[in-house]
């Protein structure tokens, strides 16, 4: 290999306001590929995920001068596409690393946890040669030109770099349907107060905004290098960039929120995803008319199928004081209207902006009536009418230096958590996926993550939908599919247009109408040249101006 060569190892991260694990890529990534370059390294990438698939790898990183390894998740999740390094699998790395100088780096400096529910501590790396502290670019920068090993936060450092590495993305085993976390602000306003007793986006102190010009220029060097995929996710309520940084609840500028999204769109002009992440609904709540004039001008620019996730987190108001929560359950109702108004609207069958909420089990002040006023939320919004596109239910994952790490109720409401969601997802996720995605609703470019005799995938998107396929389909399959049947969490679909000549006997039953006996006599007819003649067989069906009828040699027999 080169004598300057180097592998940045992607364990992923997630936290509050950033999501890196596949198949989103974070920023950090892209900022410690500009440093190396800028260093005059040759750089390679690689995720966990594919470590675990093929152990050799390792023998390769060990031919490099250099392997910089980013990780840390801060907020506990599900995920489908990827699978954060644990900690057994970093203490493995560091001892089998033998060779190159290795770094760790990224929010596991917070601690660590295998989970929700659990204390996060902090922990040493044994193996590694250094811990990059602070900014993650900034300090490998240090540490190449000077040795040293933290690194503060500076745009006008890490502007240049996230361009220069904007091309690792091609490295992305996704590629090139990978989601490009954009950071557009660090910090969050309510650090004045130290914000919610478990978060650790305050660690980061009070907000400060990147430059348009240098978020433009990232998205412009993205988009050259292939990515089409865009979210801007890293931070923890997009309607108050570049607002002023006084107060806790500042007012949104529409005027900065349009200029941001007009400068992304005119750098990438075929771009196919632009999403966003977090809104704060306090901001909503206070500023109304403002949230309204910049959530529209969100809406004019982006892609549908956007969701605003609001950090809820409690919906009891002795759990909210307790925690300095952002919001009341009458602010996030008022939110939830402003953002279904104006977002409401559907494009392609899909709404456009949609609002997520986000539960918090295990908080100080929590007792039994908590649950009961979340359910009771809950039910409150699924009356309204308004439509919310996910509920996110998970249990407190303190850290040190939050509130929540020495004061919390972890494990005390066990039962009353495991019932609170399982009625969420049957009562209130059920019927609003229902509303969210009627039965017809055709997704566009559905990637599939998970093969097997029913597939699994999802589109692009910020919290995109699970998509179940009756089908043996193998990634990187990408297909446009209609919508014909609900689960709690995911649809069921099939390709689109809907092939009756030639879809096996299971994927035919799943056709809404049919059904498995009807599906056998479908199939013993085939093949059909029409819709009269497929009528003249099974009669009237709903989803029949979605079929073809290509005659297939492939067609099933029973």
């Amino acid at each position: 290999m080169s004598p300057k060569s180097a592998y940045i190892l992607d364990g992923y991260v997630d936290e509050p306001a950033c999501l890196g694990v596949s198949p989103f890529i974070s920023p950090y990534v892209r900022t410690l590929a500009g440093v190396l370059r800028e260093n005059g390294y040759t750089v390679e990438y690689l995720t966990i995920d594919q470590v675990r698939g093929d152990p050799s790898s390792v023998l390769r990183m060990r031919e490099a001068q250099l392997v910089v390894l980013i990780a840390g998740v801060t907020v506990p999740g599900k995920y489908l596409g990827g699978t954060p390094a644990t900690l057994p699998e970093i203490y493995q790395l560091g001892s089998a690393l033998t060779g190159p100088v290795t770094l760790i780096t990224g929010p596991i400096g917070f601690g660590y946890s295998p989970g929700g529910g659990q204390r996060a501590k902090r922990k040493e790396f044994p193996g590694f040669d250094a811990f990059l502290s602070g900014s993650p670019a900034s300090a490998l920068d240090n540490f190449l030109r000077e040795g040293k090993t933290s690194g503060t936060f500076d745009y006008k450092r890490e502007d240049p770099w996230s361009v220069l590495g904007s091309d690792i993305i091609r490295k992305h085993p996704r590629f090139p349907w990978v989601m490009c976390e954009i950071e557009t602000a660090r910090g969050c306003a309510r650090s004045l107060s130290g914000g919610c007793s478990f978060c650790t986006e305050p660690f980061y102190g009070r907000p400060v905004f990147r430059s348009i010009e240098g978020i433009a220029a990232e998205v412009r060097a993205l988009s050259r290098a292939g990515g089409r995929h865009f979210r801007l996710g890293r931070q923890p309520d997009i309607l108050v960039f570049g607002a002023s940084p006084a107060g806790e609840y500042p007012s949104p500028v529409p005027e900065k929120i349009r200029e941001l999204f007009s400068a992304v769109r005119d750098s990438s002009p075929d771009l196919a995803t632009l999403h966003i992440d977090n809104v704060n609904p306090a901001t909503v709540a206070r500023h109304p008319d403002e949230s309204r004039a910049a959530l529209e001008a969100i809406v004019s620019f982006h892609t549908a199928g956007d969701v605003a996730a609001f950090g809820m987190e409690s919906a009891d108001p002795a759990v909210i004081a307790k925690n300095n929560l952002k919001a009341g359950p009458d602010e996030v109702m008022e939110a939830i209207r402003i953002v279904n108004e104006v977002g409401g609207r559907r494009e392609g069958g899909i709404p456009h902006l949609l609002p997520g909420l986000n539960f918090i089990a295990g908080l100080p002040g929590e007792t039994p009536r908590t649950y009961v006023l979340n359910r009771d939320f809950l039910m409150r919004v699924l009356a309204s009418g308004y439509l919310v596109r996910r509920v996110n239910i998970r249990q407190l994952m303190p850290f040190e230096g939050t509130r929540a790490y020495t004061d919390n109720t972890l494990g005390v409401y066990q039962s009353h958590f495991r019932r609170f969601k399982d009625e969420v997802r049957r009562t209130f996720d059920f019927p609003m996926l229902q509303r969210v995605f009627p039965v017809g609703t055709v997704i566009r470019d559905v990637v599939i993550e998970e093969p097997g005799t029913t597939s699994f995938g999802r589109p692009m998107g910020s919290y995109p939908i699970l998509v179940g396929i009756p089908l043996p389909l193998r990634p990187p399959a990408v297909i446009d599919v209609v919508i014909v049947d609900h689960g709690m969490r995911s649809v069921t679909a099939l390709p689109c247009p809907i092939e009756v000549n030639s879809l096996p006997l299971f994927a035919l039953s799943w056709i809404p109408g049919v059904g498995r006996r009807l599906a056998g006599k479908i199939a013993a007819k085939r093949p059909f040249s029409d819709i009269a003649a497929f009528r003249a067989v099974a009669g009237v069906t709903p989803l029949e101006h979605l079929f073809s009828f290509v005659r297939s040699p492939e067609a099933q027999r029973p």
